[in-house]
């Protein structure tokens, strides 16, 4: 079996339609326009030719819109970076290509001249034209210093949780790289950030392949997003009689096990299945920070704790969603199960599958207001504010809370 698929094929269930994370978009056309779900075509052993069963997978289109909006800024935040490298700030549009390749050079000159309140080419007379920020730009470019300062204490801690998930506290050190920006880790982390902690981190060589290690463990970090939001909101104090609690028509429970539920709007769930999700609600499990070994899969309340897992992970990144490619790297380091994807789709409440954008994503539902990001790290707060000079308020600077002090 290789390594790097995201859906691991069994015996008892073969295939799951791949354009769901390939790409392709797998909604069905109609005269009407694109509908709001995706069939998930099931192929089960049988003893004849009974066509396969068919599962719905209702669309959000506000997450999917989040992704779509996300394109034009990243573009945007990309050409800063790649201006503020350059020695004298700005770089010659000759050298475009060589810094972001001959296809993509058209959508980078595409946004310079799209937005003259960033971005401004200078030259002319002989002088090859350079492109530079403007003196706006530069005074919003030059807060970014204060939000990376005030991003490390928030990834140290959330760096240390990530090893505190694993197995045995280590996390290979390429899959690390592999989120970094999605953590908000510098480029240079492993040189910059580190070997400043030593009480905390350290590299280490296991068998030829180089891990990030813990060096510590804290008990007080061991509380997860999903505890501490309850905490916040006074839920679990609230929650005391438990047994007379009636069935919610969306799937919430307020007790200590449950999770918060989104489902889609045109998701529209009978009693039956309203009664095994009140039931799974109410289930107890174990905490996903204690070590994946002492759990049995088979067990309905060690497949939970793999949700919470897996709702944990998402929660320790910025803009809470990972690639399925991220999520599949993890796989050993988190005992991750098999059919990760039936997973996914099962819980569809809590998570949202896309493949809107160049790659498949699985967001954390709870983390969205519509297509907005509730809570906002310093790191995103900056962006946000730099991309507003563009004069358009899309999803990367829609008004959201910044992170609260507690969460640091």
């Amino acid at each position: 079996m290789r390594k790097g698929l995201f859906f691991r094929r069994s015996n008892q269930i073969e295939s799951i339609h791949t354009n769901l994370f390939h790409g392709k978009q797998g909604f069905d056309e109609t005269p009407f326009g694109k509908l709001s779900y995706m069939c998930v075509q099931l192929m089960h052993k049988t003893s004849g030719g009974s066509r396969p069963k068919q599962k719905v997978y209702h669309r959000v289109h506000e997450l999917d819109r989040m992704l779509d909006l996300q394109k034009k800024p990243a573009v945007i935040l990309q050409l800063k970076t790649i201006i503020e490298s350059q020695k004298n700030k700005s770089l010659l549009l000759r050298d475009l290509e060589k810094e972001v390749g001959f296809v993509q050079k058209w959508n980078y000159m595409a946004v310079i001249e799209k937005y003259p309140t960033i971005f401004c080419v200078s030259g002319g007379d002989g002088t090859p034209p350079a492109v530079m920020l403007t003196r706006k730009a530069k005074k919003i470019a030059d807060e970014e210093a204060d939000a990376i300062e005030q991003m490390e204490p928030i990834l140290v801690k959330n760096l240390r949780k990530l090893l505190m998930l694993s197995i045995d506290c280590r996390v290979p050190l390429e899959n690390v790289e592999l989120i970094r920006s999605e953590l908000g880790l510098p480029s240079d982390f492993k040189e910059s950030l580190i070997p400043k902690y030593p009480e905390f981190f350290c590299i280490r060589d296991v068998y030829g392949r180089a891990y990030l290690q813990l060096e510590n463990w804290d008990s007080y970090l061991a509380v997860t997003a999903r505890e501490e939001r309850f905490s916040r909101e006074g839920i679990l104090s609230s929650a005391r009689n438990l047994k007379k609690t009636k069935m919610s028509k969306d799937g919430n429970f307020p007790g200590p096990f449950a999770f918060q539920l989104k489902f889609p709007v045109s998701f529209r769930p009978n009693v039956s299945y309203l009664e095994q999700v009140h039931r799974w609600q109410k289930m107890e499990f174990s905490s996903p920070y204690l070590n994946a070994r002492k759990f049995e899969i088979a067990d309905p309340k060690a497949r939970k704790r793999v949700v919470a897992v897996l709702h944990e992970l998402l929660s320790l990144t910025m803009e809470k969603r990972l690639t399925s490619a991220q999520l599949d790297a993890f796989h050993s380091e988190y005992r991750l199960p098999a059919r990760l994807l039936l997973c996914l789709i099962k819980h569809h409440g809590i998570f949202y599958i896309t493949n809107k954008g160049a790659k498949s994503t699985v967001v954390l539902k709870e983390a969205y207001d519509g297509s907005n990001l509730i809570d906002r790290c310093p790191l995103l707060a900056f962006r946000s504010k730099f991309v507003e000079l563009t004069g358009r308020r899309d999803i990367t600077t829609s008004p959201g809370k910044p992170l609260s002090q507690h969460s640091i």
